[in-house]
This record gives C-alpha cells, sequence and structure tokens, in this order.
C-alpha cells in the first residue's frame, strides 16, 4: 500500500487567483439552477462539482443513488463522481489485466486487493474529497465528492450543468474542482429561493479562491 497522496495538479495553481461560477435561477416555489464555471480567464471548466446546503440544516431525506467507476484502458472514467453521503459504488475493472485500487483519504480510506475482471464496491459513509488510485499504474487517478445533501450537479465539456429540483430556502452554494486536489470544496457564497430571485433570470456570480500550498 502506498503511504502517500497525490495531488498531480496543485502544484501547478500556486499562485492561481480565483475561479468563476455563474448561476441562472428562475424563479419558483421549487427551482432547478443551470450554472456555468469558468476560471479567472474566462475558460468554462468540465468537472466542476456544485451542491447546496440547506442553512437552517434540515436536509430531506433520500435513499442516496449508486455510482459506477469504470477501470477501462488504465484510466478511471469518469474522473469526477459526486454522490450524497452512504452511496455505494461500483468499481468494475473492464481491462484485461489486473488492477488494485486504493484510496488513503480522510473521507474514505479502502483497498480493493488486486483483481482482474469482475466489480467491487465501496459504500461512501463520510462526506469529503476521496482521491483514489491504482497501486499498479501510477497515472490513475479519479475524485469522489461525498455531500452532506441531495442538490448537486457536475459540469459537462461547456462548464454547465443543472442542479435539481430545489424548494425555497436559504442555501450555501459550495464548489469543488479537481485542480483543488484534496482541499475541500470551497463555500462561495449564499443565497434564498425564491427571495433572491427576480421575474425571469437571474445571473449570480461567485467566486472560488484557488489557493497555493
Amino acid at each position: 500500500m502506498k503511504t502517500t497522496g497525490r495531488l498531480p495538479l496543485r502544484a501547478a495553481l500556486k499562485g492561481a487567483r480565483l475561479a468563476v461560477l455563474a448561476l441562472a435561477l428562475h424563479g419558483a416555489a421549487a427551482v432547478a439552477q443551470d450554472f456555468q464555471v469558468r476560471d479567472s480567464t474566462g475558460v468554462a471548466l468540465d468537472d466542476a462539482v456544485v451542491y447546496l446546503t440547506p442553512e437552517d440544516g434540515k436536509v430531506p431525506v433520500a435513499r442516496p443513488a449508486a455510482a459506477s467507476i469504470v477501470q477501462q484502458h488504465k484510466m478511471f472514467m469518469p474522473l469526477v463522481t459526486v454522490v450524497q453521503r452512504g452511496a455505494a459504488i461500483d468499481f468494475p475493472n473492464r481491462d484485461d489485466i489486473a488492477h488494485d485500487v486504493y484510496s488513503l483519504s480522510d473521507a474514505k480510506r479502502f483497498e480493493l486487493k488486486l483483481y482482474r475482471g469482475g466489480s467491487k464496491r465501496v459504500v461512501f459513509d463520510k462526506p469529503g474529497v476521496v482521491t483514489i488510485g491504482c497501486n499498479i499504474h501510477d497515472m490513475m487517478i479519479a475524485y469522489v465528492v461525498v455531500v452532506d445533501t441531495p442538490y448537486f450537479a457536475k459540469t459537462g465539456a461547456t462548464g454547465r450543468g443543472e442542479l435539481p429540483q430545489v424548494p425555497q430556502g436559504r442555501y450555501r452554494v459550495s464548489v469543488w474542482h479537481p485542480r483543488l486536489g484534496n482541499v475541500p470544496a470551497a463555500v462561495v457564497g449564499t443565497f434564498r429561493l425564491p427571495a433572491d430571485v427576480s421575474a425571469g433570470a437571474k445571473l449570480l456570480s461567485l467566486t472560488l479562491p484557488l489557493h497555493g500550498d
């Protein structure tokens, strides 16, 4: 078992200033939010995780959906997975070689001993960012963001995504991106639904500081 985690992108971000998140909100008792995440130069960021946490702490009871991270071509796919606390993630190996999947992250420490073919399952029961690697192939890396809310989404190639229907109330907005590595998601602002939303769509611009080491 390896004894150190890997943050392959953080070193390159030392001194990076911030990223910009834009949320398009639509006024209604329960709303869906279209959003886009950009870096400080205006470039859209894919694989950014955005989630909302009720400020009153009243998170609705919901059965967490399962997910899957595939091992194929000596890669984990997808790179980023976001799940609610308590969710199970399957790790099918579709390569014709063996992999040894592991994590040393505080939010989830585990090892799936060397296996070829088939699938193994891990339950993620603590919020936080989990960095996943392979003990055999150092280039393999993936991230799991475990959240304590059902209101979450991930951006696609255009930097855009959509949060699910959210009841009215006040929420903290948190954002995470692979460039942060093991650093927890940053709370980038709060808003009330629908009080903060004018008729039609309103654009909220939020910032995500990217701190150096």
